[in-house]
């Protein structure tokens, strides 16, 4: 096994040459085939100017260059910086100039998004620059611009102009610099979704090939698997659990720009995928649509999905019902993909209502977050986690850094959960997202939970609205079903009347909402923060409250 990232794919080469790696639409690579475009980004980097240790950020949507790029990266020694596509300009002119990004590789557009015009009105100084020096005044680390699926622009490199340059990067250049990159080097800062303030650059290194042998090893992944990944490669979830289990594991990945359900369906059934990954609402999408077509998907063995909390329940049930087994997990940005995950053959009450058992080399705790304790098992309170691939760090953020990692190594997450008798951990919520209502503690998942399997909605979230009284109480904003024939007036009378004698009353949501869609971030989490907002302004701040920040 590969002691680096950067050098994944010549091992994989180097065990299987002839067998399928990715497949892009009608476009097939081997693992030779993918080495061989690998070692040619490579070359175009070092060619391009990318010094070991440079920030290099990707704004692109889900192609193959975006593989061949992670691995080329990483190999020459340099950082990869991920860029949420769902980031617009301000989010791009505080991620790029928070990384001290030296080259920015992007989408010029996607569908109805205009990546480049975006990036022209963050660097207004794009175009006037003399090569090598700063692409804008305001970034005075960002030498280069590159776009992929483009024609050349004005100050914007092309990338298919960039790799004719490799050939004049001789192969030992790339090996020496391959060779000076050891395992505890950051190899990327991934930047967290931003639920709430500004993204932190959370700083991971190599020690994750690890993870990616243990995780195929419960899983059973091996070199006849077929991975399908419409997750975004930007978000760790995808660009871990896919782009770089392949491989480690020899399976074929099977990618898309996007999610798209219809495509994703008739992609199962063509490629004869046998594991999938995702979030409720990819789920929800695969098995309407699967209906639907009364498509094949005999093929899946398994799939993945981070649960364990209420409203998680009832799509987890589904999905073993009706379209293939599953197991449940747990991660986070900061503590690397899946700190926790079910085995295939764990019960099916394990596999529904828990988020899976430690991997290896993983330590949970959960302690009382103002005291301190710990708290008896099965008792709810803060998940703390312990783990060699906890992140090195936040980015040129020494502060919060210390706030979220304590003296003895403890990942302090912020997520509410319990330990159980047989060492399952059960993921509950966010402890910011918990409502004091009147002095007492209401976890909005319960009752999302709660009404999610009474009523006919696909999606419902529960936020605070201040109270002069109470402090807060519970508003919802829901999602109908397409067999819901109620109004908003009559689906709220029907909420709140199904709550009234079996929850407390300090549980029950005073207002319902519904809305089209939630606002989510690219990772399947709730923005609740924007709900909030929404709720104060459809209601107005009441005389005497103050909004939670």
């Amino acid at each position: 096994m590969s002691r680096t990232i950067g050098e994944l794919p010549a091992a994989a080469a180097a065990r299987w040459p002839d067998r399928e790696a990715l497949v892009f639409g009608d476009r097939r690579w081997t693992f030779a085939g993918l080495e061989a475009e690998v070692d040619r980004a490579a070359r175009a980097l070092v060619a391009l100017g990318v010094a070991p240790g440079d920030k290099v950020a990707l704004w692109l949507m889900n192609r193959p260059e975006w593989i061949f790029l992670l691995f080329g990266i990483i190999r020459v020694g340099a950082v990869l910086v991920p860029l949420n596509t769902r980031f617009r300009e301000d989010d791009v002119r505080f991620v790029v100039g928070h990384a001290e990004a030296t080259t920015l590789i992007q989408s010029d557009r996607s569908g109805p998004v205009d990546f480049l015009t975006q990036t022209r009105n963050v660097l207004p100084g794009l175009g006037a620059h003399a090569p090598g020096d700063p692409a804008d005044p305001a970034f005075p680390e960002l030498r280069r611009v590159i776009t992929v699926g483009s024609a050349p622009s004005d100050g914007v490199l092309w990338w298919e102009d960039c790799l004719a340059r490799a050939d004049d990067v001789p192969p030992a250049t790339i090996a020496a610099r391959a060779a000076a990159v050891e395992p505890d080097d950051t190899a990327m800062i991934i930047y967290t979704s931003g639920t709430t303030g500004f993204p932190k650059g959370a700083m991971h290194g190599h020690r994750c090939i690890r993870a990616k042998v243990d995780r195929a090893q419960r899983l059973g992944i091996t070199a006849d698997d077929v991975l399908l990944c419409y997750l975004p490669l930007f978000h760790l979830y995808g660009l871990a659990d896919l782009a770089l289990m392949s491989p480690v594991t020899g399976s074929r990945l099977v990618l898309t720009e996007g999610f798209d359900p219809e495509e994703s369906v008739r992609l199962i059934e063509r490629e004869r995928v046998t594991m999938v990954h995702g979030f409720d609402i990819h789920y929800q999408g695969l098995m309407d649509i699967r209906a639907r077509l009364d498509a094949d998907v005999s093929s899946l063995r398994l799939g993945s999905i981070p649960a364990g909390a209420e409203d998680t329940l009832p799509v987890v049930r589904r999905i073993l019902r009706e379209f293939c087994p599953v197991v449940s997990a747990y991660g986070l940005t900061e503590g690397w993909c899946c700190a926790a995950i079910g085995f295939p053959d764990g019960s099916e009450e394990q596999r529904t209502s828990t988020s899976g058992f430690p991997m290896p080399g993983y330590e949970f705790r959960v302690i009382d977050p103002e005291t301190g304790a710990d708290r008896p098992t099965g008792e709810p309170g803060e998940l703390l986690l312990r783990s060699y691939l906890v992140t090195q760090g936040y980015y040129r953020e020494p502060e919060l850094t210390a706030l979220a990692i304590d003296a003895d190594g403890w990942l302090h997450t912020g997520d509410m959960g319990t330990l159980r008798d047989d060492g399952h951990v059960r993921y509950l919520g966010r402890f910011k997202d918990m409502l004091k209502v009147g002095g007492e503690n209401v976890s909005p998942l319960e009752v999302e939970g709660y009404l999610l399997v009474r009523h006919p909605l696909l999606q419902i979230a529960i936020v605070g609205y201040p109270d002069a009284r109470l402090n807060e109480v519970p508003v919802a904003f829901a999602v109908t079903a397409p067999e819901c024939v109620l109004g908003e007036e009559e689906l709220e009378a029907a909420i709140i009347g199904s709550c009234r004698g079996r929850l407390a009353s300090f549980k029950i949501p005073r207002r319902v909402f519904v809305v089209a869609a939630l606002p989510m971030t690219a990772s399947g989490k709730v923005q609740k923060h924007q709900l909030r907002d929404l709720a104060l302004e459809l209601l107005g701040v009441p005389a005497g409250t103050r909004p939670r920040p």
